[in-house]
């Protein structure tokens, strides 16, 4: 615990080691948690940078290249090698984590120390993933919207095309994965969710994980005053998803 504790609190005095272009940028660790691989105990990797501005975005410390505060990637691959035997797995999460080249050797040591691979990701650099997909053991991939409707959420214009064709390399690869998407009224309407519900099907998907808006973190004040829309998960709704993907989890 004491290495941790170092890692957590320290803004980590190596700053001009850790902003090493071959070095992975840290802005965040989760050390346990239960609920960001499937079944298993997992610790969280929080990778700085991302080029999407999604409005709902609820780590919005992490989308710059630098952040504020950085943590030292060296200290918490010592830190995980006192956890060997006691998690399971960890996770790649961000920002997005495909954004920055140090991500795959950052892996390739990881996964070195016998832990299971996770990464939350977007989507968006998907040759920077299909290049890592050999590495991985599970993906939960970030789909915003049916493709008509993902500027609207993402701020970029094309932003869909990166996330569809990472769908289909992760699909051909065969690696264990979850499709979630983030729900909120004022950037995806029921049709906005019916719509994706039809083009996941046709793609073969059949689990589907909807995630309610949470105000926490968020910093889109306009988004924030509209919350009483991110509540469109009604049994009616549901239904309907559901004649296009048969199991859907509402994960609050």
């Amino acid at each position: 615990m004491e290495a941790l504790a170092e890692v957590m609190s320290n803004p980590f005095a190596s700053l001009s080691k850790a902003s090493a272009p071959s070095e992975l940028r840290v802005g965040g660790l989760v050390p346990f948690t239960a609920t960001d691989y499937p079944n298993a105990l997992a610790a969280v990797v929080f990778c700085q940078g991302c080029p999407w501005r999604c409005d709902y975005c609820h780590n919005p410390h992490l989308i710059p290249s630098q952040g504020e505060q950085a943590l030292d990637w060296p200290a918490i691959g010592e830190w995980l090698e006192t956890r060997r035997g006691l998690l399971d797995a960890v996770v790649f999460s961000g920002g997005e984590p495909t954004a920055q080249a140090a991500l795959s050797e950052a892996v390739t040591a990881t996964r070195a120390q016998g832990f299971r691979i996770g990464l939350h990701t977007g989507g968006v650099y998907p040759r920077r993933l299909q290049a890592l997909l050999p590495q991985l053991d599970w993906i939960g991939l970030d789909l915003k919207a049916s493709p008509a409707g993902y500027a609207r959420v993402t701020g970029v214009e094309g932003s869909e095309l990166g996330a569809f064709e990472a769908l289909t390399l992760i699909q051909r690869a065969g690696v264990s994965f979850e499709v979630r998407t983030t729900v909120h009224g004022a950037l995806t309407p029921p049709e906005e969710l019916r719509a994706l519900a039809v083009i996941l099907k046709e793609r073969g998907v059949t689990h589907w994980v909807l995630q309610p808006f949470r105000a926490r973190g968020c910093d889109n004040e306009a988004l924030l005053a509209r919350a009483y829309e991110a509540h469109i998960l009604d049994d009616t709704l549901l239904k309907t998803l559901r004649e296009s993907v048969p199991y859907i989890e509402v994960r609050r």
